[in-house]
């Protein structure tokens, strides 16, 4: 079966541990449906610069965490092919003294509930009051060096907590509903659930919002360890409480001694 050399160029942005399982992959899409790929090969999606398989730059036996959005956000500087890590965005906080989040992190409205939600599960924050001046506060001790500072060292902590960031969507169409490029790449991400089921220890799949939720129909999917939430562009995302146990013991916006260490691979 062939699949256009565009896809196959993809692969650099991919740890070579992946390689394997994402050829596969796109094999079963093309299995499901021949048509797919040749036409989106020609047709414009995002993200650009051949970044579809930017997420699995974190190797295979690095992977702890599995987390699924819905497809990359509609903006060309934003969609990364990294989930929920939006592009465009530098730093996490305002420099203004009354601030709280910076402009470009509120204009992601996900990445904004996500970045509250961090807060409220680190005491920071109280769930019923997460804007003005308590926000305020945030940023201001996070400029005194109590926090990192920008979206780059948050994916950076991510990934070092193991956490494999994918959509359930690769590709954002302007014209083509998100849910039926999801459908298209299901068999894709059938192949790789099948992968991480493989390994002695599971990956623990965090599932962000109804699209990603349906990847429940694999069969793989049902048989691994969840963790379901709405999707972050709920406000009710917020005060999740599964998710701050989650994420709580994470301290991912922790800067200096504040940070602990994730766990060794294995």
């Amino acid at each position: 079966m062939t699949i256009p050399p565009h896809f196959l160029a993809a692969l650099d942005k991919a740890d070579p541990s992946w390689h394997a399982t994402l050829v596969k992959g796109l094999e079963a899409v093309a299995a499901a449906d021949p048509a797919y790929l040749p036409a989106l090969a020609e047709d414009s999606y995002l993200p650009t610069g051949l970044r579809l398989f930017a997420a699995f730059a974190l190797s295979l036996d690095q992977v702890r965490y599995v987390l699924v959005g819905e497809g990359p956000y509609p903006r060309v500087d934003s969609a990364t092919g990294v989930g929920f890590m939006d592009g465009a965005v530098g730093s996490l906080w305002s420099d203004d003294a009354d601030g709280g989040l910076s402009k470009r992190v509120n204009r992601a409205t996900s990445l904004r509930n996500f970045m509250k939600m961090l807060l409220v599960a680190d005491g920071q924050l109280h769930e019923a009051d997460t804007a003005g001046a308590a926000l305020a506060a945030c940023a201001a001790r996070a400029r005194g060096g109590a926090a990192i500072g920008t979206l780059a060292e948050l994916q950076e902590r991510l990934m070092d907590h193991g956490f494999l960031l994918l959509n359930a969507s690769l590709v954002f169409r302007s014209h083509v509903a998100p849910v039926k490029d999801a459908r298209a790449w299901l068999p894709f991400f059938a192949t790789v659930i099948d992968t991480l089921a493989a390994r002695a220890t599971q990956p623990r799949l965090v599932l962000w919002g109804k699209i990603a939720e349906q990847l429940n129909r694999l069969p793989a999917v049902r048989a691994m360890p969840q963790a379901v939430a709405e999707h972050p562009y709920n406000l009710s995302f917020i005060a999740n409480k599964d998710m701050h146990a989650l994420f709580g013991p994470l301290r991912l916006l922790h800067g200096g001694e504040g940070r602990r260490k994730p766990p060794a691979a294995g």
